[in-house]
């Protein structure tokens, strides 16, 4: 699994115009699954993400674990695209379907996610904070 998680001030994702997911300051997560990943990794992975001391604590520093603040995740897929042979990405390494949407909710449903239409075309928007990027794998 590869996640890329934004600290944000506020994020939304959109489905043909309309908002179907939308939190103010958290989390965004870009989430791609690939064929080898099962639900340890997961459940390793959501874990991680709730335990990441991204925020600021009294002092400014982060420090601070995600505790109340929302999460909004947006499967990805092409977070497996791999591009050492070319220009055209490769997708060989993404789970189908069958396998990623059942892990996306799992780990959308662990960390209580707001969420995006898994395998719709999204628009999403986002206000990074800091800005803080992290590349998560497992």
């Amino acid at each position: 699994m590869r996640a890329v998680v934004q600290r944000v001030s506020r994020a939304a994702v959109r489905v043909d115009g309309a908002v179907v997911g939308e939190i103010g300051a958290g989390l965004l997560v870009l989430l791609g699954v690939g064929h080898d990943d099962d639900e340890a990794a997961c459940d390793r992975l959501a874990d991680k993400v709730r335990a990441l001391r991204i925020f600021a604590d009294a002092d400014g520093r982060m420090n601070e674990a995600l505790g109340d603040r929302a999460v909004l995740c947006v499967s990805q897929f092409t977070l497996l695209g791999d591009t050492r042979r070319g220009n055209r990405p490769s997708f060989v390494d993404a789970a189908a379907p069958e396998l990623a949407r059942p892990l996306y909710e799992r780990f959308c449903e662990r960390l209580d996610a707001r969420r995006g239409v898994f395998g719709a075309h999204m628009e999403v928007e986002s206000v990074n904070d800091g800005p803080v990027t992290l590349l998560l794998e497992l």
